[in-house]
């Protein structure tokens, strides 16, 4: 049973596609992971650095909607090998380019919006091909083994990226880039899929309605609606901790070196790693995704109200800002809350591409992408804001309690508009949060 159960993910479909997207996960890694510093030795500034990221995230969420469009108008698998053999001619351009000495920082900021692009392009395709390619009982671990893989190359990145940086220079980083994703790209045309055609309306009137189709797909399903409302949330909530909190927290509060906040960044990457293989292995094999939600929320709410008390003074004055316990403590805590994020993302996703039909699939996704992923640079904005005028402390434990509000509300919403076995599942979450309360 458990070797049928093995060959119905591990199909020669699913392994072509999985190690398209290692490879090119691997080299898009290795690249991002160097620019801030590449662009600081060009004569760049933090400013640029912003610019930089921005552009790396906008253009793909403009063009998200539309990319879902042509996910499910055109065939998934020829998107997926044109944008990545794309992508790979234009960052060996750029690698011929620096290599000439012609690089230029506006230069690179202008490829970034064209490989943004193309990634916005991509990220439909793949989302909505995945469902094609294995059972629909091996999605939750096929999606788990996809978000180990991708965490595996954010892991390895740095390492690969500041030894060939700081050996061969940037234009050797361009070229290991570039050949990703033309390896990524011959991984692909091999994979045996059928594109299965439908009758859609053409012109922008045609693109426009398909578009529309898909926001009321979304809005009409109660379940998928709610589940995007809190991957929005999550987020939009979640995601700044990482991003500005715990930076901002280490630089201002504790009195680490800088070598610290590298083995930190690590043990968070290692926490997703475990939280992605856990997930496989403890729910791959079953039908329904409550379980992971609900060791995912506790995690969660856990977690962040742990991280809250070590950021409180007290606690600083007690366990010391420079020892190894306090520093145990932290990474250990920020372990855990990374792994909680992936035990929420991955059996969300499994459910979506579950109950969202074949011909919806890339539409739903790129909506969801651009929801949540939409709630990064708002998220952010808000932190910065909020913590001119409030402790740091005080934001996180506000947070924090926050999350188990809108626990609760996500959990009445599933028993209020679900069918009897999503309330099942939605009672077992309930129940895991708050175990003294009765139905």
């Amino acid at each position: 049973m458990n070797m049928k159960r093995e060959e119905r993910t591990f199909n020669t479909n699913f392994i072509l596609f999985l190690l398209g997207r290692v490879v090119s996960d691997t080299g898009t890694s290795i690249q991002m992971m160097i620019m801030p510093l590449y662009i600081i030795d060009a004569g760049g500034s933090a400013a640029t650095i912003g610019v930089y990221s921005f552009f790396s995230l906008l253009p793909a969420l403009l063009v998200y909607p539309f990319a879902g469009v042509l996910g499910d108008r055109l065939n998934r698998k020829t998107i997926m090998v044109i944008t990545d053999f794309m992508s790979a001619g234009v960052i060996v351009a750029l690698g011929i380019l620096s290599y000439l000495g012609m690089m230029r920082i506006s230069l690179l900021l202008i490829v970034q919006v064209i490989i943004s692009l193309l990634n916005g392009l991509f990220e439909p395709a793949t989302r909505g091909m995945l469902p094609q390619l294995v059972d629909k009982d091996a999605l939750a671990r096929s999606n788990s083994i996809v978000s180990s893989t991708r965490t595996a190359a954010l892991l390895l990145g740095p390492v690969i990226s500041a030894a060939l940086y700081a050996g061969f220079g940037i234009t050797m980083v361009f070229f290991v880039n570039g050949i990703s994703f033309l390896l990524s790209g011959t991984s692909e045309m091999m994979i045996r899929y059928t594109h299965v055609k439908r009758q859609a309306a053409g012109g922008i009137s045609g693109i426009f309605n398909d578009l529309l189709e898909g926001i009321k797909f979304i809005l009409t399903n109660n379940i998928i609606r709610n589940l995007c409302y809190f991957f929005l949330v999550i987020y939009f909530i979640i995601q700044p901790i990482f991003s500005v909190i715990i930076p901002l927290f280490f630089k201002t509060h504790l009195q680490y070196s800088d070598v610290y906040y590298g083995y930190l960044q690590t043990i968070i990457i290692l926490g997703a790693l475990l939280g992605s293989v856990s997930v496989g292995f403890l729910f791959g094999k079953e039908g329904k995704v409550s379980k992971s939600l609900v060791v995912g929320s506790t995690l969660l709410l856990s977690t962040m109200l742990a991280f809250s008390v070590l950021i409180f003074p007290r606690s600083l004055l007690l366990l010391g800002n420079d020892t190894i316990l306090y520093f145990a403590l932290l990474a250990g805590v920020l372990s855990l809350f990374s792994a909680a994020n992936i035990f929420i993302s991955v059996p969300v996703q499994t459910y979506i591409q579950r109950e969202t039909p074949n011909e919806y699939m890339s539409r739903v996704f790129s909506l969801v992408s651009m929801i949540s992923r939409g709630g990064i640079p708002l998220g952010a904005l808000v932190y910065g804001i909020v913590l001119e005028r409030v402790e740091m402390h005080w934001t996180v434990l506000a947070v924090a309690l926050l999350m188990l509000f809108i626990s609760v509300g996500f959990v009445t919403s599933l028993l209020k508009h679900n069918p009897e076995e999503s309330k099942t599942e939605a009672k077992d979450l309930l129940n895991a949060l708050f175990p003294k309360v009765k139905d």
